[in-house]
């Protein structure tokens, strides 16, 4: 009887993980859509530019490249966003990796 009960609760416990990260993972993505955010990021080349409106926390956490590029780009006390600029790259695969 205690065998089954342990399994029980380690699948329920299992279950509610799986379910907490499900919900972490969608609340990020929606993070890209928010109307709340510190930083733009203009990427690409002229005719193929594409600015993305991001938060600067969870690049820095995402990415050691980014982490550097930001560290002298930080936003400005007069409410100025910051923003950078990533030529060398295609709009197509920021999108890729921003999420």
């Amino acid at each position: 009887m205690r065998e089954r009960q342990y399994k029980y609760l380690k699948y329920k416990n299992i279950n509610i993980s799986t379910q907490f990260f499900l919900k972490l993972s969608q609340n990020y993505i929606e993070l890209l859509d928010d109307e709340y955010y510190d930083i733009t990021i203009e990427v690409g080349e002229d005719p193929n530019v594409k600015i993305f409106r991001a938060h600067m926390n969870i690049l820095c956490y995402r990415s050691p490249y980014l982490r550097r590029a930001l560290a002298s780009n930080k936003k400005n006390n007069d409410g100025v966003l910051a923003h950078i600029k990533l030529p060398n790259i295609l709009p197509e695969i920021f999108q890729i990796i921003l999420k």
